[in-house]
């Protein structure tokens, strides 16, 4: 008897990740003033609730959710998130147990995933790829605000207009991310289930509008001087590339091509970290933010106000 080939196991993982999140992701028909919108969505909760992108439902305040085992469900929206691209729905029906969801800031490049949606309308359609980056970032436009969504992950498994809101898995099965963007052949984008969407998913859940801290800083990961790499014992800091006219961030002094270090003394290790302390809680309140300007240490103090959107 042969051995088993590597090719097997692939394939062993991948119809295993098919079989248990399948009948989970339902094809979604949303109508609103735009005309009829199509996607996918991914059971979230044992009470009924279904996890989709933003963009997907738009305005809709309903629609209905189709399953692979010919299930129809009506759906109302509870709550969206345009500026994380998510969107919670409540079915007026039982739906499958939800499946395990997981932690995208494990995810390491080369992984295997697997995204499961409907694309193009065909129901129930797996495809399968790695990894190809983490810590990208997409800009994702609010009614008047443009932010940011950080940790995006890519990938080269296939997706077509329709996976919008459909699960990315890792080989284990767990939900990683929700599939959103296609960028080009090649190269899709998926919104990361972490630690900060799972809070802004608990907020939609429970019906409340997510609220947000805003300094006014646009910043990417850069090298630390290689002096500061050994005093610090760190690679890397956010550079500051904008910072915003009138912003909290202006008023405290905060500058272009500073190194932002610090936030309250917690160390900032990558783009997201800036956005996980800039907490409901921090709003109104005195931060105090470490840069490395000029070779110097600096601390400046801001008061983050409400983002608006």
């Amino acid at each position: 008897m042969s051995e088993p080939s590597p090719l097997d196991a692939y394939s062993a993982t991948v119809v295993g990740v098919a079989e248990a999140l399948g009948p989970r992701v339902a094809a979604l028909r949303v109508s609103a003033g735009r005309g009829d919108a199509a996607g996918s969505a991914v059971v979230l909760s044992a009470e009924g609730h279904l996890l989709t992108n933003a963009h997907v439902v738009g305005d809709a305040t309903s629609g209905e959710a189709a399953f692979a085992d010919g299930t129809l469900s009506r759906f109302a929206v509870l709550g969206r998130d345009a500026l994380s691209d998510l969107a919670v729905l409540r079915a007026d029906r039982d739906l499958p147990t939800p499946p395990e969801y997981g932690d995208a800031d494990r995810l390491r490049v080369g992984e295997l995933v697997v995204a499961v949606g409907n694309p193009l309308g065909l129901a129930g359609s797996v495809t399968a790829g790695v990894v190809s980056a983490v810590g990208r970032s997409m800009p994702a436009r609010g009614r008047r605000t443009v932010r940011i969504i950080e940790d995006v992950i890519q990938t080269d498994a296939a997706l077509n207009p329709g996976n919008s809101g459909g699960a990315l898995a890792d080989a284990r099965g767990r939900v990683v991310g929700v599939n959103t963007a296609v960028a080009g052949i090649g190269l899709g984008l998926a919104v990361p289930i972490n630690a900060t969407t799972q809070r802004i998913i608990g907020s939609l859940v429970r019906g409340e509008a997510v609220r947000r801290a805003y300094l006014g800083l646009v910043t990417g990961p850069a090298p630390l001087p290689t002096r500061w790499q050994e005093r610090t014992g760190r690679q890397s800091a956010l550079r500051v590339v904008e910072v915003v006219s009138g912003s909290p961030a202006e008023v405290s002094g905060l500058r272009r091509g500073d190194f932002v270090l610090a936030v309250n003394g917690a160390p900032l290790g990558d783009a997201q970290s800036l956005q996980r302390v800039l907490r409901e809680d921090t709003i109104g309140s005195r931060v105090e933010v470490t840069v490395l300007r000029n070779g110097a240490l600096v601390d400046a103090v801001a008061q983050p106000v409400e983002l608006d959107d």
